[in-house]
């Protein structure tokens, strides 16, 4: 029903939204590296999220061809808007196939061959240098904010043996990273030099259409959950508001499937002897706890690649039986499967930059796993804080200050000292509550240590940073 609208009526809507529009305004220009977002529901209504915005928006459109022989020919073609509030005069990119050449990488026992054909930008040839994985493109023209560019790039590569995710091995091709990525943008290209311990890249949600041919022998596993199984030879993929494009290209393997909804799990192995039943067992009951204690997983397909190091990637992970020189066993391989899938809430769906937060992903899922293996193995939660009292640095250093224990500060005592926080504030039951309104507060933005102290204080109702003393380096003033 319409009713009258009297001049008082006017005057209450007009001194609302004059009131909405300057708390906006004054927040915008005082906090204008966050973006001003929604409420997250009736409960949080007066808590507003602060996401950092990613300084741009790109689609890639890639075309991917490997011949017989495991030389791959690429062409990519990259649409970049400017999101930022700086005109550019330069894009800078991540190229971190060139991290395994023989020049940046010579201990490799095969090593990878990079050659670049071309790099236009608009249609115009462009000049470009390639220093390490960090390849920077000259503007003829300056890009204003809210313009858009198209940069596009031919090259080819070969994967190195005993590389970093981006390699070969028993005949199988696994694609992480392998296309030129555009970097994040704050007060500058938000670019770190390439770690091989930890991720040092950091990339917005993009769209993402490839198009591939692969020889007739294998199976092509991606980020997509289009790929179907077995996989055609040739064929067109897309996958939207992802941080990264996976490949696995598997020859001989065997395959397990199993149904949770409407989403398909599956785990793949080139070790036929391999029983593959306990790992699609865990991934099932591990999917089935998270969407309902988190949130509905974004894809109708969850991949398991056994047989490459333990990584999650969107709509895919990878898992491994050996650790280094070392076989771990199935209940240590099933409790890496379970925490590449839990990544799929944090770091998949809310971002963070992995070389400044780390602890934030790592530590934030390692404590929803731990939450679901009190409920699948039925015991006790046991993040100890003891067991990290000989760790004198707060967690949430930068990768490039921690010169030893970096997994045990940004896995381990990370995990411990949220427990810790979350122990004394009701426990499992709390700490399930907030990893689900974390969820629906931050999906598909990205968070940084101080945004999620925020939010954890406000939620907690903490008025003090005592609960976060002696772990944590925060500003007076959060």
């Amino acid at each position: 029903m319409v009713g009258k609208i009297t001049r008082g009526r006017i005057v209450v809507i007009c001194l609302a939204v004059a009131l909405i529009s300057s708390e906006y305004f004054l927040y915008k220009y005082s906090n204008w590296r966050y973006a001003y977002t929604e409420p997250l529901n009736k409960r949080y209504s007066d808590f507003l999220p602060k996401s950092i915005p990613p300084g741009n928006e790109s689609q890639y459109d890639i075309t991917l061809k490997m011949d017989p022989d495991g030389m791959f020919n690429v062409h990519s073609s990259i649409s970049i808007k400017n999101t930022s509030a700086d005109p550019w005069n330069e894009l800078v990119l991540y190229f971190i196939p060139n991290m395994f050449t023989e020049n940046n990488n010579p201990k490799l026992h095969e090593p990878s061959k990079i050659s670049i054909d071309r790099i236009s930008i608009d249609g115009n040839e462009a000049r470009f240098t390639l220093d390490k994985d960090k390849l920077t493109v000259p503007l003829n023209k300056e890009l204003v904010p809210n313009r858009v560019v198209v940069a596009e790039v031919s090259y080819q590569f070969t994967l190195p043996e005993g590389g970093l995710r981006f390699t070969k091995s028993n005949g199988n091709y696994y694609l992480a990273q392998w296309y030129p990525i555009i970097a994040t943008y704050r007060d500058g290209w938000n670019k770190r030099d390439f770690r091989l311990k930890g991720e040092t890249y950091h990339t917005a949600f993009s769209n993402f259409k490839i198009k591939y041919d692969i020889p007739k022998n294998f199976t092509i596993v991606t980020t997509s959950e289009e790929d179907l199984y077995p996989s055609k030879s040739q064929g067109h993929i897309e996958a939207n508001n992802a941080k990264e494009f996976f490949i696995a290209i598997l020859g001989d393997h065997q395959v397990v499937e199993k149904k949770l909804g409407n989403i398909n799990i599956r785990v793949f192995s080139v070790d036929k002897n391999k029983n593959l039943n306990d790992i699609i067992e865990i991934a099932y009951a591990s999917l089935e706890y998270f969407q309902k204690t988190i949130g509905p997983y974004p894809y109708k397909q969850l991949d398991i690649v056994l047989d490459e190091s333990g990584m999650e990637y969107p709509g895919i992970v990878t898992a491994n039986s050996i650790n280094g020189s070392s076989s771990i066993g199935t209940d240590a391989l099933r409790r890496m499967v379970v925490h590449e899938i839990a990544h799929q809430w944090f770091y998949g769906i809310i971002s963070n930059d992995p070389f400044t937060d780390a602890w934030l992903d790592e530590g934030i899922t390692e404590l929803a796993a731990g939450m679901f293996y009190s409920d699948y193995f039925d015991e006790d939660i046991a993040f100890e804080e003891e067991q990290y009292v000989h760790l004198p640095l707060p967690v949430n250093l930068p990768l490039d200050k921690y010169s030893k224990n970096q997994s045990s500060y940004i896995y381990g005592k990370s995990t411990a000292m949220l427990w810790k926080v979350f122990e004394q504030n009701g426990g499992k039951t709390t700490v399930e509550d907030f990893l689900k309104t974390y969820f629906n507060t931050y999906q598909y933005k990205e968070v940084d240590t101080k945004e999620f102290i925020r939010f954890l204080k406000y939620y907690l109702n903490i008025t003090d940073n005592s609960l976060f003393s002696g772990w944590l380096v925060l500003d007076d003033k959060e």
